[in-house]
């Protein structure tokens, strides 16, 4: 049972460890780089392709849900009439 115990505890001592840890690459620089540059884009834009899928799809889904809004409120200020 001992035996046990110790094997666990050097185990854990493994797992817990930091020297296993991966280390990466510090990608700030790049970033600052990239995000300062007077290049005559948007900031909000300058991360790529993906940032430009947010911002139309955020833009799409801003207009669609402005005029549905409309829509409702056209459809709510004229009441049905009753026969």
């Amino acid at each position: 049972m001992l035996r046990n115990l110790l094997a666990l505890r050097q185990i854990a001592k493994r797992t817990i460890s930091t020297a296993s840890r991966r280390q990466f690459e510090n990608k700030v620089p790049e970033k600052q780089k990239l995000f300062q540059e007077d290049n005559g884009i948007p900031v909000h834009l300058k991360g790529g392709v993906a940032d430009a899928l947010l911002y139309r799809a955020t833009m799409i889904l801003t207009v669609g849900g402005t005029a549905y809004a409309m829509y409702e409120l056209a459809v709510a200020s004229f009441p049905k009439k009753q026969d």
